[in-house]
Order: C-alpha cells, then sequence, then structure tokens
C-alpha cells in the first residue's frame, strides 16, 4: 500500500481550482504538472513553484528563496518556495500557480525542437556495426 503524503493531499487540495493538476514521484519528493507543463515540486514538506524573470520578484519580495535539491551545495533551480499566506489561499494560490505554469509553458517553447529531445547525431557505421567510422582504404 503506498504511503500516505498530507502534505501532498493538502496542497492538492489547495490545488482544486486549478484544471489538471497531477503528481508524479520524483527524487524523494513530487512534480507537479497541469496540462504536461512541469511547474512544481513538493519536497520535504515544501512547496515550489517554477518562476521566470517576471514572477521571481514576488517571491523574494516575501522572502523566499530558490528550491535547492542539495543543501550542501550551491546549486539553485528555477522553483522558489511558496509563502505560506499564498498557499493558505486557494485562490490567490492558483493565480501565482498560473504564473508558474505560464514560466514553464515560455521555457518550454524556447528554441528546444517540439519532442525537447536534441535531435540524432548521424554516424556511418563501420563494417562490425559499431559506431566508428569505416577505414578507408588507401
Amino acid at each position: 500500500m503506498p504511503k500516505r503524503d498530507s502534505f501532498r493531499d493538502f496542497v492538492l487540495e489547495q490545488l482544486a481550482e486549478v484544471p489538471d493538476v497531477v503528481t508524479r514521484p520524483m527524487f524523494g519528493g513530487h512534480g507537479l504538472y497541469a496540462g504536461g507543463r512541469f511547474f512544481g515540486i513538493l519536497y520535504r514538506g515544501v512547496f515550489h513553484l517554477k518562476v521566470d524573470e517576471h514572477s521571481r520578484p514576488d517571491y523574494e519580495a516575501a522572502g523566499m528563496g530558490p528550491f535547492r535539491p542539495f543543501p550542501d551545495r550551491p546549486t539553485t533551480m528555477q522553483y522558489y518556495e511558496v509563502p505560506a499566506g499564498v498557499l493558505d489561499d486557494p485562490e490567490e494560490l492558483a493565480a501565482w500557480v498560473a504564473k508558474a505554469i505560464a514560466a514553464a509553458a515560455a521555457k518550454s517553447g524556447a528554441g528546444k525542437a517540439s519532442s525537447g529531445r536534441r535531435p540524432a547525431t548521424s554516424r556511418r557505421l563501420g563494417q562490425s556495426g559499431s559506431r566508428r567510422p569505416a577505414r578507408r582504404s588507401r
């Protein structure tokens, strides 16, 4: 039987006004998606939303910082902690989530191939079937 996550359940209740929200297990936490857009992270009882240059100042003004997947490293991600007052207000939270979804949509559409993957590099197979180029005969 899967372990219950009361924080995840609470956040999903608060997101009832946001259509098509799904969670997926991710690195010991949960990723949140809406319409296929990865917009949020639930990790160790903290909810983070995707930010961009337009929305980041709102989080910083509320004293919130970026998601740090490894506390002992300086690495941060473009996801910021949601202020408690916002999390407690489903209408306000829906507005912040809408901005996060827009940031995720803009990021995924910025200069990437439609699949989001790099194009395959074509290499000629050698006679042995390996990826090494065939040798030229002299």
